[in-house]
């Protein structure tokens, strides 16, 4: 045991779903995320505003940060169990 190394699985995958009609582009979600999952993308939505996109799933969390400070409900992340929706 003194020698064995222990590897770690992870157990849950952080998902982020974005509603770009939402959005005014505001950036609170890329600001607030702590890995940087999330950037703005370089389209616009029907308002004229650029909106989130999911560019990183391999660095997400799940700590739904990105939902809980935008102000206009655009965004919302989740953990979601590995194996799950496969």
């Amino acid at each position: 045991m003194a020698t064995a190394e222990k590897t770690k699985k992870k157990k849950f995958r952080g998902v982020v779903h974005v509603l770009p009609e939402r959005c005014k582009g505001c950036r609170v979600c890329v600001e607030f995320c702590p890995t940087g999952a999330i950037t703005m993308s370089d389209g616009f939505n029907s308002r004229g505003f650029h909106y989130p996109e999911f560019t990183y799933p391999e660095k997400c969390t799940g700590c739904e940060l990105c939902g809980m400070y935008c102000p206009d409900f655009a965004i919302y992340g989740y953990r979601e169990k590995i194996g799950e929706g496969e």
